[in-house]
């Protein structure tokens, strides 16, 4: 790069007000951010919750830092008379807003849909809440969490079958929240694209994204496998429980390798590696079908192979016969790999 110019983002002129608190809004708004878009996130006095989440240096969330990166913040008090004068003067020069409160609380407020496009018209409105918009359940309270479980993805993730009593596993992250807000992104930049394209018909557009809804499209085929079969997809633990082999596998070292070997050239390369190649044509395994039918009894072949390695010894075997395979990364292995 010649010179100290500095190459024009993305969503550069873009400016999104986010009234938003905890994750699903804010990540939405992040994202634009990081494309470029000037933020503008309006907060409550004590700030956003998500303030004090995670681990903390001299009271600052150091998950905040990234959570709220690219935007300004102004305090206001939506319980104040002049709170929606100030957010309507500052929608006037907004492209769009993101919002996750619940249905109708803007509008108790005064910041209804019509408010806020007579201060800017053309205006781009983004709602993401639990349910939607609209709905029977529009009223209730939700977080990501109710989002994965009613959208079926934490049956998914939980243990498999008669293996544990320990509660339904959740993922890890706010898996939920930020799916929601990817859509709303998704939603966000198609309304402007509508919008403002060269034959675009400057109209303002509403966006409404339901956390439910949002995991649901993450599920694949659990809905017309149970329509049409009456099958109800049941967890697989470590495994897919379309495609096999493909699980975690124990190492000689406690860790965990990861191996995906889900197709004829790989299932053949990995069969020849551990020393199993009469496998291959096995009518057991011959075909992804089989062998998820036979997964229990070929992951436990694949695993008493893995555990006389260490998982370094297995990256090198498994990276030098071109099989997708990697140690399952802690933190402190992202921050130490190349």
């Amino acid at each position: 790069m010649q010179g100290s110019e500095q190459p024009r983002q993305a969503l550069s002129g873009l400016r999104v007000m986010e009234i938003g608190h905890y994750v699903a809004a804010p990540f939405a708004t992040r994202i634009l951010g990081d494309l470029g878009a000037d933020v503008i996130k309006i907060e409550p006095p004590g700030g956003d919750p998500a303030r004090e989440w995670g681990e903390q240096i001299d009271g600052n969330s150091l998950w905040w830092s990234a959570h709220a990166r690219n935007k300004r913040s102004i305090t206001l008090n939506f319980k104040h008379k002049r709170a929606r004068d100030l957010i309507l003067a500052l929608v006037a020069h907004c492209d769009a807003v993101i919002e996750n409160f619940r249905p109708g609380q803007l509008a108790k407020l005064g910041l209804t849909p019509e408010a806020m496009r007579s201060a800017r018209p053309g205006l781009i409105i983004g709602h993401i809440s639990g349910y939607g918009q609209t709905g029977p359940y529009r009223d209730r309270a939700a977080f990501g969490v109710i989002g994965e479980a009613i959208g079926g993805l934490r049956h998914l993730t939980n243990h498999p079958p008669n293996t544990s009593n320990l509660p339904p596993v959740r993922v890890g992250v706010s898996i939920g929240d930020s799916v929601a807000g990817l859509y709303a992104v998704l939603g966000v930049l198609a309304a402007l694209w509508q919008r403002d394209r060269a034959n675009g018909d400057g109209v303002g557009r509403t966006i409404d994204v339901a956390l439910t809804e949002s995991v649901l499209s993450l599920t694949e085929g659990i809905l017309p496998e149970y329509g049409a079969l009456g099958k109800i997809r049941q967890p697989a633990g470590g495994g897919i429980a379309t495609a096999a082999p493909s699980n975690a596998y124990p190492t000689a070292d406690g860790a965990w390798m990861l191996i995906g070997a889900n197709s004829e050239p790989l299932f053949a390369r990995l069969m020849t590696l551990i020393g199993r190649a009469d496998l291959i044509a096995s009518p057991d395994y011959e075909g992804n079908q089989q062998r998820v039918a036979n997964s229990v009894a070929l992951d436990a072949i694949i695993g008493a192979w893995s555990r006389n390695h260490t998982a370094s010894e297995l990256e090198v075997l498994l990276t030098q016969a071109d099989i997708p395979g990697s140690k399952v990364y802690t933190a402190a292995d992202i921050a130490a790999d190349p």
